[in-house]
């Protein structure tokens, strides 16, 4: 075990988290449909789990939580924004929010390969954060 790719892989997954929350956040409020917003619902819960572990994690490697950047967040709030007040449907926030998950798998997976070496037991977090969605991909894909 790496003690420095433990903390780096668990930095990338608190941030991601925090992003995913934040954009879930932004979005959950345009949803019309029930089951659709359900669903969010469900995936920010599972996101907030997964969120105190990392914290609980963090602060035991005494790695101060910093989260996303600031100007990250915002241009994800921008586009979202944007996006619902040209044309606000479930099927734009489903879009969105595919695209997030995409690039969470993505980005996730890769740092997975980036730090082998990391914990066992945050590596194995990593692969909950990233099934977690794989599983919003599928619970969205309806409402395409």
């Amino acid at each position: 075990m790496n003690k420095q790719e433990t903390v780096r892989l668990l930095r990338e997954c608190n941030a991601g988290i925090k992003m995913g929350i934040s954009s879930l956040n932004d979005t959950i409020p345009h949803i019309k449909n029930t089951k659709f917003a359900d669903a969010l619902v469900e995936g920010r819960r599972e996101h907030e789990k997964l969120e105190s572990e990392t914290q609980a994690l963090l602060q035991k490697y005494h790695d101060p939580d910093k989260g996303p950047s600031p100007f990250v967040k915002a241009m994800a709030k921008m586009k979202t924004d944007m996006r619902f007040f040209l044309k606000e449907q479930d099927t734009v926030a489903a879009d969105l929010m595919t695209d997030g998950c995409h690039m969470g798998i993505k980005s996730l997976s890769r740092y997975l390969n980036q730090y082998p070496n990391a914990e066992e037991g945050v590596r194995d977090l990593t692969g909950r954060l990233i099934a977690v969605e794989e599983k919003m991909v599928r619970d969205i894909r309806p409402y395409l």
